[in-house]
């Protein structure tokens, strides 16, 4: 069973996307997707940009949509897989939207590309954001002044950054609190 979401802004403003209705995938919602692209609204023209934890695609999407040159979808469940492909060739974005099956952090271990923009929203109660955080920058992922996005449940405090992330933004909404960190 799937249900849509509504793209914001950019080449495919107002376009639907279907996402499917999975215990656990829960897409960001449009009022802080809304915030994030306003934080954003500099960075990701021209920008790479990488999704972890892709579900529902939502954000990398919406990053393509806005001028994003290339955006690497990564999540490990099989049906969120194939439903990404399907929304990246509705949108007719296989030119720039590449989606990997994989577990991210068995794709955080592999030969990193460095990018500009980071989407981390993991499963929510399973203690993922920390190490996922900490690879990024210690595996070499990120070029400098990359923007790295990350949403967590609201009861989570991320108190173990890396030492050169700086928080410019962090807003809570619902059960959800997010963040935009800068690498200084």
């Amino acid at each position: 069973m799937s249900s849509k979401i509504k793209l914001i802004a950019g080449e495919w403003r107002g376009r639907n996307i279907k996402v499917l209705e999975l215990e656990g995938l829960r897409p960001t919602p449009i009022r802080v997707r809304e915030t994030l692209f306003n934080w954003l609204q500099y960075d990701v023209l021209g920008s790479r940009c990488l999704d972890l934890y892709a579900g529902s695609g939502a954000l990398g999407l919406e990053a393509a949509s806005r001028g994003a040159t290339q955006v690497v979808q990564v999540d490990n469940h099989h049906k969120v897989c194939q439903q990404l492909h399907e929304n990246t060739q509705l949108l007719t974005a296989t030119d720039k939207v590449k989606v990997v099956k994989q577990d991210v952090m068995r794709y955080l271990a592999g030969d990193a590309e460095r990018f500009n923009v980071v989407f981390l929203d993991p499963p929510f109660f399973k203690d993922l954001a920390s190490q996922a955080m900490h690879w990024l920058e210690d595996k070499g992922w990120l070029l400098d002044g990359a923007k790295i996005y990350v949403e967590v449940e609201r009861s989570l405090e991320l108190n173990d950054t890396p030492e050169n992330w700086q928080c410019l933004k962090h807003k809570t909404a619902g059960q959800v609190s997010y963040y935009l960190f800068e690498r200084v």
